[in-house]
């Protein structure tokens, strides 16, 4: 019996290694937070995700993927407060995972498979009215 390799069989050896590294490809590729931008006009909003504060505009803050809907709200004494939702997109990275469930069920769990499809929050706050 000849036990020397053929190109056939390294491409199916190189192939099944490619395949098997490709798993979980959105949480090794991109990560499982984005960063996102906040400010206001005016600045010095305290900004708060999920009635957490996270600091004054202007702020960067990485917010993770995993929790499915993600509230922002900015205050600043004398305007009125702005909520807003957060909303994600699609992370196309995630298709490298091809057939493989458990890649695919990695990048759910870590929420990986979805991304945030705005980067930066630029928030014109409107003054109240005042009152005699």
């Amino acid at each position: 019996m000849n036990k020397t390799a053929t190109p056939k069989h390294l491409f199916v050896v190189t192939a099944a290694i490619s395949l098997l590294s490709l798993q979980s490809c959105a949480t090794l590729f991109t990560g499982t937070k984005d960063t996102i931008h906040f400010e206001s006009q005016p600045s010095g909003a305290k900004v708060q995700i999920q009635g957490l504060d996270v600091g004054r505009t202007p702020v960067d803050v990485p917010v993770t993927r995993s929790i499915a809907a993600r509230t922002v709200t900015m205050n600043l004494d004398g305007y009125h407060p702005r909520t807003f939702d957060l909303t994600k997109e699609f992370n196309a990275v995630s298709v490298l995972n091809l057939f493989g469930i458990l890649g695919w069920g990695v990048d759910v769990a870590t929420g990986a498979v979805m991304k945030y499809d705005q980067k930066a929050y630029s928030i014109e706050l409107e003054k109240k009215k005042e009152t005699n």
